[in-house]
């Protein structure tokens, strides 16, 4: 009996639970440990900061989860020792057989100056619920959606915003006097699918939403409500919706794992250089965009290795890379 430790809830961590308990039940012993006791999809933030859903409608309770040898424990992660692969908690230490990170992205608002005074980041359950109470006090005017970092989740995500921000903006009558400017250091949409990007800004030239590519605001001035770009130009906004600067979380940045800001693995199988420790996710290096879909197959391709590691049998091919969102 293998026992599997995943660090992380989320996409990654879930499907290769769900794998693994599908495949080889009786021979392993899995444990997810999350601090959070609900999983909430991406796009269902954007649910929540447009009034569609509330917050209890956009959770899913890890109550729900019942697979066979699973079992989730909400705890915090203090330490990751992955040389002992022993992991400790606010209620317990681990030292499994064989040990997965999982624990995705977190944002930092505070590598962008003004964007914590500015506190209009829409990315967390948190964000998306203060922007939905600041939205229907906006009485129109120069919007910007500003991706901060090089990296971030969902490629789509800002054009997505931008399109429902419009269609609230129409419903309230306030779309003729207002402006919408996407910022974004990424030269098209989604770089790795011309046939999207050309789509996604057909659309947004049909609502007349601007696009800014290659460039990134770094600094803000709540007071003057003046964005300045790295290329030193300034723009105004009455409302500043920000993507932070994502970076891997701070116990994986303390442990041995963080090379470069995020944790180096093999992107064909996602073995990191310690033994038996896995990563998967956003918070690898792999170069694959950061979707919900990717992570998801990246846990596939990891766990057909760890199958064949406790069965053996035919060696799994490679991770691809692909995906459908």
């Amino acid at each position: 009996m293998k026992s599997v430790l995943i660090l992380g809830a989320g996409f990654a961590g879930l499907e290769l639970a769900t794998m693994l308990s599908d495949e080889v039940a009786d021979e392993v012993d899995i444990t997810i440990v999350d601090s959070s006791d609900a999983f909430v999809f991406g796009f269902s933030k954007l649910d929540l900061m447009f009034g569609r859903k509330d917050l209890a409608g956009v959770r899913v309770p890890y109550s729900n989860l019942h697979k066979p040898s699973v079992r989730f424990v909400q705890e915090t992660i203090l330490t990751i020792d992955p040389e002992r692969r022993r992991v400790t908690t606010d209620a317990a230490t681990y030292e499994p057989d064989i040990l997965v990170v999982a624990l995705g992205a977190d944002l930092d608002p505070a590598a962008t100056p003004g964007m914590v005074e500015e506190g209009s980041e829409f990315y967390t359950v948190e964000g998306a619920a203060r922007a939905r109470e600041m939205l229907p006090a906006f009485a129109g005017g120069d919007v910007v959606i500003g991706v901060l970092g090089n990296f971030f989740k969902c490629p789509a995500a800002p054009f997505e915003t931008a399109f429902m921000l419009h269609d609230f903006l129409e419903k309230r009558g306030l779309r003729a006097t207002s402006t919408i400017k996407i910022v974004s250091p990424m030269r098209m949409p989604i770089p790795i699918s011309p046939e999207a990007s050309a789509g996604i800004l057909e659309a947004a030239a049909e609502r007349d939403i601007e696009w800014r590519p290659s460039s990134k605001v770094t600094a803000l001035d709540p007071a003057t409500k003046i964005a300045t770009t790295e290329d030193g130009q300034t723009m105004p906004y009455a409302l500043f919706l920000g993507i932070p600067v994502h970076r891997v979380p701070l116990v994986v940045a303390d442990s041995a794992l963080a090379e470069d800001g995020w944790i180096a693995v093999d992107h064909r199988t996602f073995a990191t250089r310690f033994e038996n420790v896995y990563a998967a996710g956003d918070v690898t290096s792999a170069p694959v965009p950061r979707v919900g879909a990717i992570a998801e197959g990246e846990a596939r391709a990891l766990a057909e290795v760890l199958i064949h590691q406790i069965k053996g049998g035919e060696v799994p091919a490679p991770y691809r890379g692909t995906a459908t969102c």
